[in-house]
């Protein structure tokens, strides 16, 4: 890569250290910024990252740059307009102000909600999260309340047993795995199919023992009818969940499944807001509540769902299939929640952020450094820019009918 090249990325990355720097003489050691000083937004910036994420930076007149992930999977350009769209909006005002700017975004606009316009606000709240904790100098999860606890459990994606193997070498103690199958499960499934279903899955618990959790992800991909089957199929092997074993909207035959069975029934990446989790939670579809906080709302809603959550006795497992400003984002709501279960992660931020998070028996230690707690690494991530990640589209193999991944 060119000089050139690698110090415009380079400056595009900058945390703009010599005006942080002087924002700090100018007020003290006490915090990088009084909160009697005046802040204001300057700029919104989206980049497009490798594999398929969108990261974004919110810039301040005082240095501070603040970090969120306003990604919906498959459609990171529509979220990159839909932040675009927002930015007049916070341009000229106070980023402190992280719950008002939360219900400007959100009730300003008409038409509510939705997974784009709901993941943009989630990613700028962040960011908006990122940017307070940076300007008095504390984790976000202090502003929250405290540490709840002192270190974060995580699981790893794995679906054979020399992967789930390979994890547990690297210091996890908790998985996720998808139904084994060798097509796209059938509306009406075959025997045969639910038979090798619960065989791989039993060869998963041999691989990992009884001291290790393993979640089964059904990716809402299956029918009512042949998710009774499989979750009965898996009962004897103890999985730790179920996680969206239907359509994720259909909360009452949600709350049928979670009925008939003895197994926890996980479900929320698909669920946005408080308005979305309160009717799980009121028709008993789940008690392991799976908010994005990339999707459902960021820190500011997330925080809401969990307290909704505790008064259902239901627990909080962060979904994240993303960054590690998600997964930065998670810890800290993790930390602050007295119901969390366990973080979903794809990436501890190698090759994306100085310092990525570490596991070590299945936890990872809190942040202690201000906002998220997290700084992007600008040289590794210099040729990490730009994506045209899509969806999977699949297809039965038998009639060619579109069938859901």
């Amino acid at each position: 890569m060119s000089t050139s090249r690698r110090s415009v990325i380079a400056g595009a990355f900058s945390g703009i250290g010599a005006q942080v720097a002087a924002a700090q003489t100018r007020v003290g050691n006490n915090a990088p910024i009084s909160p009697k000083d005046n802040i204001k937004i300057t700029k919104l910036e989206t980049f497009l990252v490798q594999p398929r994420w969108l990261f974004l930076k919110i810039h301040t007149d005082a240095g501070i740059v603040g970090l969120g992930e306003p990604i919906t999977e498959g459609r990171a350009k529509t979220c990159a307009e839909a932040v675009k769209e927002i930015e007049p909006y916070l341009i000229g005002k106070d980023p402190r102000r992280v719950v008002h700017h939360w219900q400007a975004i959100y009730r300003h606009a008409f038409y509510r909600g939705g997974p784009i316009l709901t993941s943009a606000l989630s990613g700028i709240d962040q960011a908006l999260w990122d940017i307070k904790g940076k300007a008095l100098g504390v984790p976000v999860y202090e502003l929250l309340g405290g540490r709840t606890r002192d270190k974060v459990r995580v699981y790893a994606h794995a679906n054979t047993p020399e992967a789930m193997k390979l994890s547990m070498a690297q210091g996890f103690t908790a998985f996720k795995a998808g139904v084994a199958k060798k097509r796209p499960t059938r509306y009406v499934e075959t025997p045969s199919a639910i038979k090798y279903a619960a065989e791989k899955f039993a060869e998963l618990r041999a691989a990992v023992g009884d001291d290790a959790d393993i979640g089964i992800d059904f990716h809402g991909s299956v029918s009512p009818a042949t998710a009774k089957l499989l979750i009965k199929a898996y009962e004897p092997y103890n999985p730790m969940f179920i996680e969206e074993p239907i359509n994720c909207q259909d909360h009452d035959i949600m709350a049928e499944i979670a009925r008939g069975t003895h197994l926890p029934i996980a479900t929320g990446e698909r669920v946005f807001t408080k308005w979305g989790f309160r009717e799980v939670l009121e028709k008993k579809a789940a008690t392991i509540l799976q908010p994005d906080l990339c999707h459902a709302g960021g820190i500011t809603e997330v925080r809401l769902i969990a307290g909704m959550a505790e008064a259902y006795y239901a627990t909080i497992a962060p979904h994240n299939p993303l960054g590690p400003i998600s997964l930065a984002a998670g810890v800290q709501i993790a930390a602050s929640i007295p119901n969390f279960l366990c973080q979903e992660q794809v990436s501890l931020g190698e090759g994306y952020i100085k310092n990525p998070f570490k596991v070590s028996q299945g936890y990872l230690e809190l942040p202690t450094g201000p906002g998220l707690g997290i700084e992007l690494d600008e040289n590794a991530l210099a040729n990490k820019l730009n994506h045209d990640w899509k969806n999977q589209e699949s297809y039965d193999a038998d009639d060619g009918s579109v069938v859901d991944w």
